[in-house]
């Protein structure tokens, strides 16, 4: 019997011994970052090198414009950020299934305010998207929570319905009818924001079983959702410049010139942080093109890096699609990646010539207020639906001090 005790107990020894010698900054890790550990580490990357980049992307400006202080806009960057990391943590925490609840509330409140933007939100290169906070004096981007909340409503409802996903009246036209306000409400000021948000809908319908006949439905709606807002809205004559300009062999649009110079200068290795010239010549070089500045500082290699952290957050984000048991979770999981690396893509493509020029920030490295924070929220919701705690509670598994939490 006691030899019998003696072997019995020696695994629970062994966990002990090797829980006792586990470094304590990996136990930490462990505890507070919970879910995919490498989505975390693009996260912290990603917000790291944004602060250096910006910081070297407005110096000049900040000299100009602050009486000789470049650390402006470095504090004020880096607060953002810091604020986008806290909302990750935050949102991580949470039940994914929460969202659910309170995604058409959401959509509820984005519609008065994208038509508040419209009409009398700061006009900010010829487009109004932004209202300014009372008192505060800062900006918010409607836009932003649209995204969030028409994403997560359209998994909602999906979800709710896998038995019948066919039901036109009870699944597919709430969805259409969501999809069309949002997106020609958004189209009003932003068209490029409302096409990638339209194909994000487009691809949530696929991943969620809608019929493609139904999906047929989609594309009118959308085709009608951006002429509308296209003949109503401030973008019109923007829009059709920067499609024709794009295709004019003979002319060179000055921001795209200034960028391919950035890019041409950088080599392969670049001309190393805080070396850029083009920042001095370059339109908003700490947001629409700051792709062009990362590669001319940091050569071809820095962009390759950083392509490929948007590759593996897409390729994580999958994974976690893959993962989940449950059918709100891998839908919203499956939108909001896709959303983030659409817009990931689309940023570094313009820089390098491959598509017209947008106003689309890159996530996570552009300075900007209400999107890094929306975005630090979608990672934080994708983050959440990757703990896999839920799924197990669901199944009946007992809960975990984790699960509790």
């Amino acid at each position: 019997m006691e030899e019998e005790n003696i072997i019995e107990n020696r695994p629970i020894n062994t966990q002990k011994r090797l829980a006792a010698d586990k470094n304590p900054f990996m136990t930490w890790i462990e505890k507070t970052l919970q879910g995919d550990l490498y989505i975390w580490g693009i996260i912290v990357t990603l917000s790291l090198l944004s602060i250096l980049v910006v910081y070297s992307a407005t110096g000049s400006l900040a000299y100009k414009r602050m009486d000789g202080n470049t650390e402006h806009y470095l504090f004020k960057h880096a607060s953002t950020v810091l604020m986008a990391l806290l909302a990750v943590w935050v949102c991580h925490r949470i039940d994914y299934r929460y969202y659910s609840r309170i995604s058409m509330v959401a959509l509820l409140v984005s519609v008065p305010l994208l038509l508040i933007a419209w009409k009398f939100g700061a006009n900010i290169n010829s487009a109004s998207r932004w209202i300014t906070i009372p008192f505060i004096g800062g900006t918010f981007q409607p836009s932003d929570l649209a995204k969030l909340a028409l994403i997560a409503s359209i998994a909602s409802i999906l979800s709710r319905r896998q038995e019948n996903v066919d039901d036109f009246q009870e699944t597919i036209f709430p969805v259409l009818v969501w999809t069309g306000i949002i997106c020609t409400l958004i189209g009003l000021s932003d068209i490029s924001t409302a096409i990638m948000l339209f194909v994000t809908s487009l691809l949530l319908m696929f991943i969620g079983r809608v019929p493609l006949n139904q999906l047929a439905l989609l594309v009118l709606v959308g085709f009608i959702s951006l002429m509308l807002s296209m003949y109503i809205g401030q973008r019109m004559g923007t829009f059709q410049s920067r499609i024709d300009k794009y295709f004019n062999a003979e002319e060179t649009v000055f921001q795209a010139e200034q960028s391919y110079i950035a890019i041409a200068t950088g080599g392969l290795t670049g001309k190393l942080p805080g070396n850029s010239d083009q920042r001095n010549f370059l339109p908003n070089p700490y947001s629409d093109f700051i792709y062009a500045i990362i590669i001319e500082e940091y050569g071809l290699l820095g962009g390759l890096f950083v392509l490929g952290l948007y590759l593996l957050l897409i390729y994580r984000g999958i994974v976690v699609v893959a993962s989940t048991s449950q059918a709100f979770g891998g839908i919203l999981s499956a939108g909001l990646t896709f959303s983030i690396g659409l817009q990931a893509m689309l940023n570094m493509s313009v820089a390098v010539g491959l598509v017209p020029i947008t106003g689309v920030p890159l996530p996570l490295l552009s300075m900007g207020g209400t999107s890094l924070l929306f975005t630090g929220i979608a990672l934080g919701i994708i983050l959440s639906v990757s703990r896999g705690d839920i799924d197990k509670s669901i199944q009946g598994n007992k809960p975990t001090e984790n699960t509790a939490r």
